[in-house]
């Protein structure tokens, strides 16, 4: 096809450490490769935990000082001078017992929950934040935007009124 260098890069790792249904590691890969090809990333290597409340509490604490769980702690371990090129190493911890309970009281699936988790940690990474209201809007929007192209539908605003 002649344009191979131009091909992705991305290596997807995915662990599950919690007691819970069973997690589609395809669609999540396929959920990051369009994340990082949206914002053209290349080349990657994005490992996922599947972690449950106790573990993600534990290292909540440790690296945030934090004692409490949360849905997705997102690290971004690129080598400093190629942060901006080349090669990207993301490391996410996302909360598989969360995202059951939470797609149970939101009316959706536990699988769009926890690929809400992963795009947000993965946005996190690519240089989103969501410290102020307007930022978190904008990040929140481009969730929901990548996720209703991948087939989870809306997720993140979801039972807000279209228009």
């Amino acid at each position: 096809m002649g344009h191979a260098n131009q091909e992705q890069d991305i290596i997807v790792q995915i662990t599950k450490s919690f007691d819970g249904p069973d997690v589609d590691f395809s669609k999540l890969t396929k959920l990051v490769k369009g994340v990082c090809s949206r914002f053209r990333v290349s080349k990657a290597t994005v490992s996922i935990a599947i972690v449950g409340d106790g573990e993600i509490r534990r290292l909540n604490k440790e690296f945030l000082s934090c004692d409490r769980p949360t849905d997705c702690l997102s690290f971004d371990l690129s080598d400093e001078s190629s942060r901006s090129k080349t090669s990207k190493l993301f490391e996410l911890v996302v909360n598989g017992e969360r995202a059951q309970k939470e797609a149970k009281l939101r009316g959706h699936s536990g699988e769009a929950e926890l690929a809400l988790y992963v795009t947000h940690g993965l946005l996190h990474n690519l240089g989103f934040d969501d410290r102020t209201k307007a930022e978190a809007e904008k990040m929140h929007d481009t969730e929901d935007e990548i996720l209703q192209q991948l087939g989870y539908g809306l997720v993140y605003n979801k039972n807000e009124t279209a228009l």
